[in-house]
């Protein structure tokens, strides 16, 4: 095996593996309803989001269901709002005002959010 100039010895590039390869990215949009049950490591289950149209929405310390009508804006990236996507932080437009989303709707397969 070569060595540096300092003497010190150069690391073998290591083989890819099944587990270190990205999954297909979900991104939840505004829609009817669709969740679908994931596997992932070691057999757990996690639900998955994929459109939602309801939103768990906390107000003055009492959670109801709404419906959501539009997503304002998005914090993060621009481009997410105008494409209608559920994402952590989005302001979003429901039948008692705005909101702003405090969970990660594809982690969980829900979407909860505050009134602003």
């Amino acid at each position: 095996m070569a060595r540096k100039t300092t003497g010190g010895k150069y690391k073998k590039v290591k083989k890819k593996k099944l587990t270190g390869r990205q999954k297909e990215s979900r991104v939840p949009k505004l829609g009817e309803r669709k969740i679908k049950l994931m596997r992932g490591r070691g057999g757990n289950e996690k639900l998955t989001l994929f459109q939602e149209n309801i939103v768990n929405l906390n107000a003055e310390g009492k959670t109801q269901k709404t419906t959501i009508k539009n997503v304002i804006e998005t914090p993060s990236n621009i481009f997410l709002a105008r494409q209608n996507i559920l994402v952590k932080g989005a302001i979003i437009e429901t039948e008692l005002g705005k909101a702003r989303i405090t969970n990660r709707p594809s982690q969980e397969g829900n979407v909860q959010a505050i009134l602003i």
